[in-house]
């Protein structure tokens, strides 16, 4: 299945669920922050950089292995059927906690044609040498993060490694993300995320259960809020949002089966909800906040933004 920017939240599904989920996402968030400076300290490290026409050709033909082997990271796909007879939810569920809806290839494609495509602000400041070399660096760090769990380690750190030292020398990895009013609230929820508990993570799963119970219609309001992110022009700051939630869903603590089970599409609706709620109707909102539990304090649903 390939993946595009108005859908992150599918792609925030895989990650949360991936290993190494959380480093496929800083390389994209870097990709999305990135201004002319970090492309050009991200293209300063690419493995050909200095290289003779030998060694550049060496060093593409291990990028072509690693991507051979990165395909095999399991996705539904390939997933095997569960036994006559089970239970189709609980067979789904399973299938979910172990196998991905995309794959490297749609990863590396959503970077390279969406990230750093025509409408990120920057590409087209740089030369095209810089930019499909900054393009590199970051494409070989999501698949080698993505690939971490079949790649050779050797393999991985020859991916992942030039972007661990344009990062560690100061590219940035978090956008900045102006809401406007929805600022703080999409502050709140991810900032209460990261300082989950046991419990709180338990509250979380008894609001998805309630919320899939009463069969509410969450595709269709996802769809509806991704809908509004593309014609208002909030794609790219819609993905963001979504990435930045990747990152507090797995500080949150919630494992693979919660993740499965629903949490992330309890949170990934709360962020669709934020980002587009001046565009949405009060019954889309409803359903994207209904898996949202109250805190303890509060009692009460979150508003709206």
């Amino acid at each position: 299945m390939p993946y595009s920017l108005v859908s992150a939240a599918t792609l925030g599904f895989d990650l949360v669920r991936l290993p190494a989920g959380r480093a496929v996402a800083d390389a994209l968030l870097t990709g999305l922050a990135a201004d002319t400076a970090a492309l050009e300290q991200l293209a300063a490290v690419h493995p050909a950089a200095g290289r003779d026409r030998e060694q550049r050709a060496a060093l593409a033909v291990r990028a072509r292995k690693a991507r051979e082997l990165a395909a095999t990271v399991p996705h539904l796909r390939t997933a095997v059927d569960g036994l006559p007879g089970a239970d189709r939810a609980a067979v789904l569920v399973a299938q979910l906690e172990r196998s991905t809806i995309g794959d490297a290839a749609a990863v590396e494609r959503v970077l390279r044609e969406d990230v750093l495509g025509p409408d990120h602000p920057a590409v087209a400041l740089v030369d095209e040498a810089v930019r499909d070399a900054a393009a590199d660096v970051l494409a070989d760090a999501a698949v080698g993060a993505w690939a971490a769990a079949v790649l050779p380690p050797l393999v991985a750190r020859r991916l992942t490694g030039p972007f661990a030292v344009a990062t560690a020398t100061g590219v940035p990895t978090t956008p900045e993300l102006d809401l406007g009013p929805a600022t703080g609230d999409l502050s709140e929820l991810l900032t209460g995320l990261r300082a989950l508990d046991d419990a709180g993570r338990a509250r979380w799963m008894a609001a998805v259960d309630a919320s899939r119970a009463e069969r509410r219609p969450w595709a269709t309001a996802m769809h509806e809020a991704s809908w509004g992110a593309h014609v208002s022009g909030r794609t790219r700051t819609l993905a963001t949002a979504q990435l930045l939630a990747v990152r507090a869903f797995l500080d949150a603590g919630f494992d693979t089966a919660a993740a499965a089970s629903g949490a992330w599409n309890a949170v990934a609706g709360c962020v669709q909800g934020i980002v587009m709620g001046d565009l949405l109707g009060s019954d889309a909102l409803t359903v994207l906040f209904s898996s949202r539990p109250a805190e303890p304090h509060r009692g009460q649903e979150p508003s709206a933004p």
